[in-house]
C-alpha cells in the first residue's frame, strides 16, 4: 500500500512539468515568423544597383546593416522605395516596406560613390570669359563628393560663357556657365521642320532671343508663329 501511494505522488509531481513543457512547445509553434534583416539589406543593395545603372562611371555601393534589435514580422514581399528628398548617391537612405501580411517601414542607411571624369578648369577664367577647348581639363574622381550639376562632357562647357570667375582647376558646374544667345529678336532664321520622311526650310523673323536648346518663337512670311528649338546659325528645329 505504500509502495501504491509513494508511487501515485511521483505520477503527481511529475505531471505539472509534463504540462509546462507541452505549453511551451504549443508556444513555440504559435510564435509569428521573423524577418531576416539580411534579407533586407540586400533589397535595399539591389534597389540602388538598379537605380544607379544610367549612371556614368563605376559605382561602389556600401549598405549599412539593420540594428540586430529590430523585431519585425516576416514579409512575403518586401519592397524598396527611395524616401521623398533622397538621392542617388552620397549618404543616402533606402526605404524598404512591407504591406502584408503585417504593415511595417525601416530605413537602409548606405553610401553610394560614383568614380567617374568631370571637367575643371586648366587656368583661371574671368566672369563673362567664353570658354574654349584649351581652358578646361578632365579629371577622376568621386562625383558624390561634388556640388550637384557637376560637367562631365567638354561638350557642355565648350562655347559658353562663365557667370564668374574661376580659379585653375575648379570644377566646372552648370550654374556657372551661361550658353550663348545663337538667336537674336529680330533676327531673320530659317525654321527647318522635320518628320516622317519630309523635311521643310521657311525663311521667319525671330520675335524672341535665344541661347543653344531654348525655344524661340519666329513669324514666317505668311503671317505664322512657330515655335522651335535654336540652334547656332539662326535656325529653329521643329521635329514632328
Amino acid at each position: 500500500m505504500k509502495l501504491l501511494s509513494k508511487a501515485l505522488l511521483s505520477l503527481l509531481l511529475l505531471l505539472p512539468a509534463f504540462g509546462l513543457s507541452a505549453l511551451a512547445q504549443t508556444a513555440e509553434q504559435n510564435i509569428p515568423p521573423r524577418q531576416d534583416l539580411g534579407a533586407l539589406q540586400k533589397i535595399a543593395e539591389q534597389f540602388m544597383k538598379v537605380q544607379t545603372t544610367g549612371l556614368s562611371g563605376t559605382v561602389n555601393i556600401a549598405v549599412e546593416p539593420l540594428d540586430n534589435r529590430l523585431n519585425l514580422a516576416a514579409c512575403t514581399s518586401p519592397q524598396a522605395f527611395m524616401p521623398n528628398g533622397g538621392r542617388l548617391w552620397g549618404r543616402t537612405t533606402i526605404g524598404v516596406k512591407c504591406i502584408a501580411p503585417s504593415p511595417w517601414t525601416v530605413y537602409v542607411r548606405a553610401t553610394v560613390q560614383v568614380i567617374a571624369e568631370y571637367i575643371v578648369t586648366s587656368a583661371p577664367l574671368a566672369q563673362g570669359q567664353v570658354i574654349g577647348p584649351n581652358d578646361i581639363t578632365k579629371v577622376k574622381g568621386d562625383l558624390s563628393n561634388l556640388p550637384n550639376g557637376i560637367i562631365t562632357d567638354p561638350a557642355q562647357a565648350i562655347g559658353r560663357t562663365a557667370n564668374i570667375s574661376l580659379a585653375l582647376g575648379a570644377p566646372l558646374r552648370q550654374d556657372a556657365l551661361r550658353s550663348n544667345r545663337v538667336v537674336q529678336q529680330g533676327q531673320a532664321v530659317r525654321v527647318v521642320s522635320t518628320g516622317p520622311g519630309f523635311q521643310i526650310t521657311t525663311e521667319a523673323r525671330a520675335l524672341t532671343n535665344g541661347s543653344e536648346g531654348q525655344m524661340v518663337q519666329a513669324k514666317t512670311s505668311a503671317g505664322q508663329v512657330v515655335s522651335g528649338i535654336a540652334k547656332a546659325g539662326g535656325i529653329l528645329e521643329i521635329n514632328y
